[in-house]
């Protein structure tokens, strides 16, 4: 990351400060734009999902939904309640001004992602929604134009998010990134938060299976279908049962055979991958829990409670990864690299603030008053306890 830091921070300095000029430059270079701006016209996005075929439009329809409806049962409520006479405290929610979702489009496409980043800020209630995505991907700007939205640009890397940071003629400057990337997108997330809101730093993706028996092929598929994303990604078992750890071993050479994506999901699985024996469940659950998974798949609910750091779970041999990828529901942009720890996935809370309320009447102030001004003194802000007493002393 140190690395991909040094080479990303010049670019952003100069998207802030020669903006447009600078940004078409590096999607000229980086992204092999053509046209004459990174903003993607309407018509081309229209015409993009008139292009899509009926069993895609299909597929977004289904999933969508489920986004939509998992991100509205997610949304916090606005409250108020009086907890003691006259002090009556509360909330009110409400959405960002902007943001922008980054949609990779490197070795895979990923439209899904569109969704999973646009529909909960939509129920938010965002009132202005971009994404970028350095390629021209018709599924994308398709899914986008059927999804309503029009802020569309072809750009990707630090460029892109220096330009949603800090805003140009062209992209308009957001309160909040969110979405995964390559390592250069993440160190430029990094390097900007604090001036732009971001969900996080992703790193490559991973899973975690806790089995003590089951069907080896599905065990085998689980974890190839995690490392063909990447040759970074990582696929971890962990198993009671030697026989089947020699089951599921065997069953991923089988399937690599004739794989599509073999090249990638070899180099994951040798390199970052394990099948690991344990002495018992609980102790993989510790070890779940130290690891702090992306994606964390367990064999029945009853150890739900056990679990305290997992980005999403599965749970059951009927819930795989992908479908959680694609259209079950919950968000797909998860914490990666142990920040599973210090938080879940990408949710429709991400796009809101929920702001406190208070209101006190006289009575209750001059019973709080003595707790406040003897704060404030212990504290030396003389000004802080006289602006309660100039309430209640008569």
């Amino acid at each position: 990351m140190a690395e991909a830091e040094r080479t990303v921070r010049p670019i952003l300095e100069e998207v802030r400060k020669r903006g447009d000029k600078a940004l078409l430059e590096y999607a000229r270079r980086f992204d092999g734009l053509e046209r004459r701006g990174v903003r993607v016209p309407e018509r081309e996005l229209q015409a993009a999902a008139r292009g899509l075929a009926p069993e895609l439009q299909a597929a977004v329809r289904a999933a969508s939904k489920n986004i939509r409806a998992f991100a509205k049962l997610q949304m916090p409520k606005p409250m108020t309640a009086e907890i003691a006479p006259g002090l009556r405290l509360g909330q009110i929610v409400r959405p960002l001004d902007a943001v922008a979702a980054y949609i990779p489009s490197g070795r895979y496409p990923l439209p899904s992602t569109l969704m999973m980043t646009v529909i909960p800020a939509q129920v938010a209630g965002v009132g202005r929604i971009s994404v970028a995505s350095p390629r021209p991907v018709p599924a994308i700007y398709g899914i986008a134009a059927t999804l309503k939205v029009t802020d569309v640009f072809q750009m990707g890397g630090a460029h892109a998010i220096a330009a949603f940071a800090f805003g140009t003629r062209t992209v308009p400057k957001v309160d909040r990134i969110v979405g995964p990337g390559n390592i250069y997108v993440a160190a430029a997330k990094k390097l900007l938060a604090g001036e732009v809101g971001i969900d996080f730093v992703a790193g490559p993706t991973e899973i975690l299976i806790i089995a003590e028996d089951g069907d080896a092929r599905v065990l085998a598929a689980d974890m190839l279908a995690q490392a063909e994303h990447d040759v970074e990604a990582s696929a971890i078992l962990l198993t009671t049962s030697r026989a089947l750890a020699r089951r599921v071993a065997a069953e991923i050479e089988r399937q690599l055979r004739d794989l599509p994506t073999a090249p990638t999901a070899s180099k994951a699985i040798a390199n970052n991958s394990a099948i690991i024996i344990v002495d018992s469940v609980d102790e993989a659950i510790e070890l779940a829990n130290g690891f702090a998974p992306e994606h964390l798949s367990i064999p029945e609910s009853s150890l739900l409670k056990k679990i305290r750091h997992a980005g999403s779970v599965f749970i059951g041999p009927n819930s795989p990864e992908a479908a959680g990828d694609y259209a079950s529901g919950p968000n797909h942009v998860l914490p990666t690299s142990g920040a599973a720890r210090l938080r879940g996935g990408l949710a429709v809370t991400d796009f809101v603030k929920v702001i406190s309320t208070q209101q006190i009447s006289a009575a209750a102030l001059k019973r709080l008053a003595p707790a406040i001004t003897a704060l404030a003194r212990a504290e030396g802000l003389e000004a802080h306890a006289r602006s309660v007493e100039v309430r209640t002393h008569d």
